[in-house]
C-alpha cells in the first residue's frame, strides 16, 4: 500500500539538529532563590508528619512510622503533578471570583501541602482533629521530631524537590532564573554574574546562604555585621550586640544628672556628666543648700553659694554625687560661720511697720471710743439732771405740805 503524497519537505537529521540549536536554546540556567527553596523544604516534614498521623489515627494495626515511606512518595507525586498544572489552573481561574490568590511560591506550595494532608485523613482522623486537637498536635510534633532524629527525610533532599516545584509555579520568573543560551560558554559566563548565584555571608560568625540579588537585603539585617554605634560613640559594635551596648557601657548613654535627687532635672550623655557638673556647679550648690537651710531666702543662699565657691578653690566640681558635695559644703560652712539671713531684719522692719500701723489704728479707735463715751455721758447727764429736777420738785412739794400740816396742828394746840 502506497503512502499518500505529502507536501512536507524532508530535512536531513543533521540539519534538524543544527537548526534546532539555532532556533532553540538547549542550555538553561538552573539557578534559583535559595532562601525560598529552603523555606519550602522546611514545610514538607510537618506536612508529612500530619498526613501520617491523621491517616493512621484509630487504626490498631498501623502506626505513623509504618506508612511514612508510602505517604512520602504519594506526597512528592501529588505536589509535582499539582505544580505542573498550576499555571494552567491559574489561566482558567483568572478573572473568577476566587482567583485572588497569592503568586508567591511559598504560599502556593503551602496550600498544596495542606490539601494533601487533608486528603490523607481517615474518618477517625477527621473526628479526632475536631475533638482532640491538642492531643493530635502533640502526636504530630513527636513524630516529626522522631523523623528528624532518624534522618528520615534530609533537608537537602527536600530542597531538591522544592527547587523543581518553585520553577513549576513561579510563572513570573521572579524566584528562579529563566535565561537560555546557545552554547555552554555563554551559560558559564552568565552563571558567574547571575543574580541567583549562591553567596555566603562574609561577616564572621554568619552562616547564612543567599542569592547574589539578596546581598544588600541580607547585609542591612545581618546580626553579625559590625556597624558604628547607633548612639554615635566612637566604637563599632556587632549588630546583634547593639542594644546591650547602648544601654550598658556606651559612653553616649543618656543618664540623669547625679544631683537629680536635689532638684536638677537634666539628662546628659554619660560621657558629658563631668562637664555638666562643672557647668552647673552653682545651681547644684544652691539646690543642696536649700535642703540644709530650710526657710532661708534665695538671695541669702546665692550669697552663700558665692562664698562657698570662693573658699573651695574649685574643689567642689570634682564631687560626683550629692553625699560627697554635702560633706564638703558642711566643712566649708563651718569655716564661714552661721548663715547671715537678712530675711530676719526685713521681718523686724515689717513688724515695726505693722506695730506703727496698729498704734495709729488703736489711737483712732480710742479717740472714736472717747467721743462716743462723752456723747453717752452727755446724754446720761441730761437724763440724770431732768430726773433729779423732777424728784427735787416732788420732794419740795411734799416737804411744804408736811410743814404746813405740822404748823397747823401746832397752832391749834396753843389756842
Amino acid at each position: 500500500m502506497d503512502h499518500p503524497a505529502s507536501d512536507v519537505e524532508l530535512v536531513p537529521e543533521n540539519e534538524k539538529i543544527e537548526n534546532g540549536k539555532e532556533r532553540g536554546h538547549p542550555f538553561h540556567c538552573e539557578l534559583y532563590d535559595t532562601e525560598i527553596v529552603r523555606k519550602i523544604g522546611q514545610i514538607f516534614l510537618p506536612g508529612l508528619s500530619s498526613a501520617c498521623v491523621d491517616n493512621t489515627t484509630g487504626d490498631m494495626f498501623r502506626s505513623p512510622g509504618s506508612v511514612a515511606v508510602d505517604v512520602r512518595k504519594e506526597m512528592i507525586d501529588y505536589l509535582t503533578q499539582r505544580s505542573e498544572s498550576f499555571v494552567a489552573e491559574s489561566v482558567v481561574l483568572e478573572g473568577g471570583p476566587d482567583a485572588e490568590v497569592s503568586d508567591h511560591p511559598y504560599d502556593i506550595i503551602s496550600v498544596m501541602v495542606d490539601d494533601f494532608t487533608s486528603m490523607k485523613r481517615s474518618l477517625f482522623g477527621r473526628v479526632s482533629g475536631w475533638l482532640l486537637s491538642e492531643k493530635r498536635e502533640d502526636k504530630i510534633d513527636d513524630f516529626m521530631q522522631e523523623m528528624e532524629t532518624n534522618g528520615f527525610w534530609l533537608l537537602e533532599k527536600r530542597e531538591a524537590i522544592a527547587q523543581i516545584l518553585v520553577k513549576n509555579v513561579d510563572y513570573k520568573n521572579i524566584f528562579h532564573c529563566d535565561k537560555k543560551f546557545n552554547t555552554s560558554e555563554e551559560l558559564a559566563e552568565h552563571v558567574v554574574n547571575c543574580g541567583f548565584r549562591t553567596m555566603n555571608c562574609t561577616n564572621e560568625g554568619c552562616t547564612t546562604v543567599f542569592c547574589a540579588s539578596q546581598l544588600e537585603k541580607h547585609d542591612s539585617a545581618c546580626p553579625f555585621k559590625i556597624i558604628p554605634c547607633e548612639q554615635q560613640c566612637s566604637e563599632n559594635i556587632m549588630r546583634r550586640e547593639m542594644d546591650r551596648h547602648c544601654i550598658t557601657v556606651c559612653p553616649m548613654k543618656i543618664v540623669n544628672c547625679p544631683f537629680y535627687v536635689v532638684g536638677c532635672q537634666s539628662t546628659v550623655p554619660q560621657s558629658m556628666v563631668q562637664q555638666h557638673r562643672f557647668d552647673n556647679l552653682h545651681s547644684h550648690l544652691l539646690n543642696t543648700l536649700k535642703g540644709i537651710h530650710e526657710g532661708a531666702s534665695e538671695e541669702d543662699l546665692k550669697r552663700r553659694v558665692d562664698q562657698i565657691v570662693e573658699l573651695s578653690s574649685g574643689q567642689l566640681a570634682d564631687d560626683r554625687d550629692v553625699r560627697s558635695l554635702i560633706l564638703k559644703v558642711k566643712d566649708l560652712e563651718a569655716k564661714l560661720g552661721p548663715l547671715e539671713v537678712k530675711a530676719a531684719e526685713k521681718f523686724g522692719e515689717e513688724s515695726t511697720k505693722a506695730g506703727e500701723n496698729g498704734g495709729e489704728e488703736s489711737i483712732e479707735v480710742g479717740n472714736n471710743g472717747g467721743d462716743e463715751s462723752a456723747e453717752v455721758a452727755k446724754i446720761g447727764g441730761e437724763k440724770s439732771t431732768g430726773e433729779t429736777y423732777v424728784e427735787d420738785k416732788i420732794d419740795s412739794e411734799k416737804s411744804t405740805e408736811t410743814i404746813n400740816k405740822v404748823g397747823g396742828e401746832f397752832s391749834s394746840i396753843q389756842v
